[in-house]
């Protein structure tokens, strides 16, 4: 059987893949934390202000996901 020739590329390391995937995962969960503390101030803004519509609701949830996606996006360019 010929000799198998080392290969060139370089192989990530268990720790580097480990930091990799507790960042990444990181992120999910702040965006997680992010909507649901959105989600949830609107939800109470409209149980006390009764309205008719879950406008607050609507407005906080839309807020918390550019909030996210602005921390997800600064994240990974300060990366970069």
């Amino acid at each position: 059987m010929p000799a198998v020739p080392p290969s060139d590329k370089p192989t990530n390391s268990n720790p580097d893949r480990l930091r990799t995937f507790a960042k990444y995962s990181g992120l999910g969960f702040q965006m997680l934390v992010i909507i649901g503390l959105s989600a949830w101030a609107g939800t109470a803004l409209d149980e006390r202000f009764q309205n008719e519509r879950p406008w607050y609701t609507i407005v906080f949830m839309l807020l918390g996901v550019f909030i996210a996606m602005y921390q997800v996006i600064r994240s990974l360019t300060r990366d970069s």
